[in-house]
């Protein structure tokens, strides 16, 4: 698979998938293979992924199989709140708050956001260019001045260099760390939605807002680093376009007005001296 060009992440998922098959069935036997998977107590998509697993191993040793058809279920995405992916970063430990800032505002993959280098962020143009996944088009998203600050004492504090990794760890442990967070501040504020959001919603919520605010479907697929436009088209059918409903703040100083922007809240217009800002709920 690694000289065929398949990822570290893609290798590794793999591998967990083909134990799985070797604890439960001998692998050099297909009819056991397919009637564990058919019995697995699991969703379609999971008894998919396990017959991909398999049949790359069936291919490479020569076993013949005809690979079950499983038609994965349509996945129901609930978009959450700004204000609940903000609780979990503000409860967050101090790297974890800084990716998870990174995956609300730039809708990375936790493997693109793992893989980062330091030298994918430019500091003065506040732009983050990752390395696009599943053969998606190239990127350059740009993010607050907070996580630009944010970003900035990470690499000071850890003394990096343009070409170190910007964090440490994989998407696996990322994803681990973040359920621990975030089940921890459920329990802390007895609020069962929040164990709800998976590390994933935090992409889902940058879609979703990305399309709110442009409308513009090819922007919204160039963002998310999409290779077919049928999966950015998902987003869309999550908005209610006549759902009006905001959430205004009025900042008198440049110090509010810079808070707000840096929150995500939209300027409208000044009177009387007044800034009035706006951001959907």
């Amino acid at each position: 698979m690694k000289n065929n060009g398949n990822s570290d992440y893609t290798i590794k998922n793999t591998s967990k998938l083909l134990t799985t098959l070797s604890k439960n069935a001998d692998l050099n036997n297909p009819e056991e293979v397919k009637t564990f998977i058919a019995n697995r107590q699991t969703s379609n998509s999971y008894k998919r992924n396990l017959s991909i697993a398999y049949n790359k191993y069936a291919q490479y040793y020569g076993i013949k199989w005809q690979m079950p058809h499983y038609i994965p279920q349509p996945k129901q995405i609930k978009i959450p709140t700004s204000e609940k992916l903000e609780q979990i970063i503000a409860y967050a430990g101090r790297t974890l708050s800084i990716k998870l800032m990174i995956s609300k505002e730039c809708g990375l993959r936790p493997v693109e956001l793992c893989n980062l280098k330091v030298k994918d962020v430019d500091l003065e143009q506040r732009i983050i260019y990752p390395t696009t996944a599943k053969n998606g088009t190239a990127r350059a998203l740009k993010i607050s001045v907070r996580l630009t600050n944010a970003l900035t004492q990470h690499i000071i504090r850890n003394n990096l260099n343009l070409n170190d990794k910007l964090f440490k760890g994989d998407a696996e442990n990322y994803g681990k760390y973040y359920r621990q967070t975030r089940n921890r501040l459920a329990k802390k504020l007895q609020d069962p939605t929040i164990r709800t959001i998976r590390l994933y919603d935090f992409r889902h919520f940058f879609a979703t807002m990305t399309y709110h605010k442009t409308r513009d479907i090819l922007f919204t697929k160039q963002q998310m680093g999409h290779s077919k436009i049928e999966t950015t088209l998902i987003y869309t059918q999550l908005i209610n376009a006549n759902d009006d409903e905001w959430i205004s703040k009025v900042a008198s100083t440049q110090q509010e007005r810079q808070q707000l922007i840096d929150n995500g809240f939209e300027y409208i217009d000044t009177i009387d001296g007044l800034s009035y800002f706006r951001k959907r709920k």
